[in-house]
């Protein structure tokens, strides 16, 4: 079998098939973000590096009915900043900062007062921002909020690097067939196994990909 790296990296991590226990993953980040800073809305944009545009992959509160999936130019406002300097910012009136999209926001149904905004950093590359809207306005920044700010966002990198080991896979093998969705159908039934039987099947998958790796 030749060697396909981003499948390799996908069956070791056991990701194979799991794309949508990715995406809950990232839903549950942005409620419990929106949840802990008293928030009005909390969001995942994540980049699209063929079409170099951020998606809306993860939306609680407002426009939550309506942002997923919307798509804009990824060098576009505060998110776009964001990402390209891979630089967390606080802003407490986004009308005044010259680096606001006012019609991106007004296109989207939603335009925030102020937000916090962190890169999902991973490895070498920025995947994508975290961002949390409106937070109460009697409440003063501090800190302590960017720190856990960015604790939210490690986890958020870490489930989007998953995700995104998911898709490539799953483009992979549907194009691929053959030995590859042999792989593929092994992965998927570990990943349902229980507790220590789970954890042996991906250690002797994590052995098979060492091996074909060799």
């Amino acid at each position: 079998m030749t060697e396909n790296p981003e499948l390799r990296a996908a069956v070791a991590a056991g990701v194979v098939g799991s794309e949508e226990s990715f995406r809950t993953l990232l839903s549950a980040i942005v409620e419990v973000a929106r949840s802990i800073f008293g928030a009005r809305a909390s969001s995942i944009l994540l980049l699209d590096t063929a079409s170099e545009e951020l998606v809306f992959e993860a939306v609680v509160g407002e426009g939550e009915d309506t942002l997923l999936g919307t798509r804009f130019p990824a060098g576009t406002g505060i998110a776009g900043w964001v990402l390209a300097t891979r630089t967390p910012l606080v802003i407490e009136d986004v009308r005044s900062d010259p680096r606001f999209a006012s019609d991106v926001a007004e296109e989207t149904g939603y335009v925030p007062k102020g937000l916090m905004a962190a890169p999902l950093l991973h490895e070498e590359g920025a995947l994508g921002v975290l961002s949390v809207l409106d937070r109460p306005e009697q409440t003063l920044f501090s800190l302590q909020e960017m720190e856990l700010l960015g604790l939210f966002a490690n986890q958020a990198a870490i489930a989007v690097d998953l995700l995104l080991k998911a898709r490539k896979a799953e483009a992979l093998l549907a194009g691929g067939g053959g030995e590859l969705e042999v792989v593929a159908r092994l992965a998927g039934a570990v990943d349902v196994l229980e507790d220590e039987q789970r954890d042996a099947g991906f250690r002797l998958l994590r052995h098979l990909a060492d091996t074909l790796g060799a």
